[in-house]
């Protein structure tokens, strides 16, 4: 059908919806909203962090201040100590021992990560060693020993090697991650399926409840992979189950109260901490000695990091050196559930009140 024309003899413009341009327009903007937008959006913030913090953390490991007992004669002692930490980078922090038995007993409670016994008479020297603390530590302590001095031989001792069922003594990252990311992904589902803000604290109390019943089902489960199933870590279950407990629970909790304070968003700053953050900083495919310092310092203070510590020390170590690992997951796991009781109530509390004429139905 011909188009009538205007007053002035000319055809009328068509509206904008009415081109393609403009109809491609309008199918946009109802496909990707303004919200959708922005959670891309944030999508791609955290994928560039990932990457970011994954490269950061990998890409070039280097020693750093590695701990490392000296037995050497008295009149050596000192000289070998400043040799030691004088080395370019400062690799090494040297730190004296008084015999062969105190420097081994410092290695297996994980107050060094090696000891160095100097021979007399040019023979060759001893480093004493745990790789179940992490086999690429040691490789980085003996180049570091061949490049300081090449013309002194080194012989390694393994004091405690990884099971041999977990020949790279990863089983207990693994493990770490697997807890920490079952915990953050309980709680929400939780929020996906009853709301990231619970009506009142009753309700939140039961959902810490059933966090924490899930969380002892998961120590339980990991424990019987990595002992009974994989027999990667055996010997420890009790100790493997509980550690896991607690992870589960302090990534859940901590969890459920970023998505109570934060609402949907408190899922991305999970994923944050835990993945983009927790899991490179926790000392799994290198040890924190050879991380770079942010890293380094960051790992320990998350659940990952603590976690990793505790079920490595635990299953290899006879649990030494695991206090500040145990406060640390304690106080994820309390705070967690204190910042997400103190909010409900909060809000229990401000709640507008209701219209005049409510009445009960």
């Amino acid at each position: 059908m011909a188009e009538t024309p205007g007053p002035d003899g000319r055809s009328p413009a068509r509206s904008p919806a009415a081109t393609p341009l403009g109809r491609f327009r309008a199918e946009a903007r109802d496909a990707i909203t303004p919200r959708a937008a922005l959670v891309m959006l944030g999508v791609l913030i955290l994928e560039l962090a990932f990457v970011v913090s994954y490269i950061g953390a990998f890409h070039s490991p280097t020693p750093e201040r590695i701990p490392i007992a000296v037995v050497a004669p008295e009149a050596e002692r000192r000289t070998v100590i400043d040799r030691l930490n004088g080395i370019p980078g400062e690799p090494l922090s040297g730190r004296p021992a008084d015999s062969v038995a105190q420097a081994r007993t410092m290695v297996l409670e994980r107050e060094v990560d090696a000891a160095l016994l100097v021979a007399p008479d040019g023979r060759a020297d001893r480093l004493l060693v745990a790789s179940a603390g992490g086999p690429s530590g040691v490789q980085a302590l003996e180049r570091v020993l061949q490049e300081a001095d090449p013309s002194q031989p080194v012989r390694t001792t393994d004091l405690r090697p990884p099971n041999e069922a977990d020949e790279r003594g990863l089983a207990p990252f693994y493990l770490a991650v697997g807890l920490v990311v079952g915990g953050y992904l309980a709680s929400a589902a939780a929020s996906a399926t009853y709301g990231a803000r619970p009506a009142n604290p009753h309700r939140m109390l039961i959902r810490l409840g059933a966090l924490a019943v899930l969380s002892v089902l998961s120590g339980l489960g990991g424990a019987i992979v990595v002992d009974l199933v994989f027999d990667a870590l055996p010997g420890h279950f009790a100790a493997l189950w509980w550690i896991g407990a607690l992870t589960t629970f302090a990534a859940a909790a901590a969890g459920m109260a970023f998505q109570v304070l934060l609402g949907p968003m408190g899922i991305a700053l999970s994923v944050l901490i835990f993945v983009v953050l927790g899991n490179p900083s926790a000392g799994g495919v290198y040890p924190s000695a050879l991380l770079p310092p942010f890293w380094r310092d960051l790992g320990p203070a998350l659940p990952n990091g603590a976690s990793v510590t505790l079920l490595r020390n635990y299953a290899y170590f006879g649990g030494h050196h695991t206090a500040t690992a145990w406060w640390v997951l304690s106080a994820w796991a309390a705070g967690g559930a204190l910042a997400s009781a103190l909010a409900a109530r909060f809000r229990r509390g401000h709640r507008p009140p209701e219209p005049a004429g409510a009445t009960e139905g």
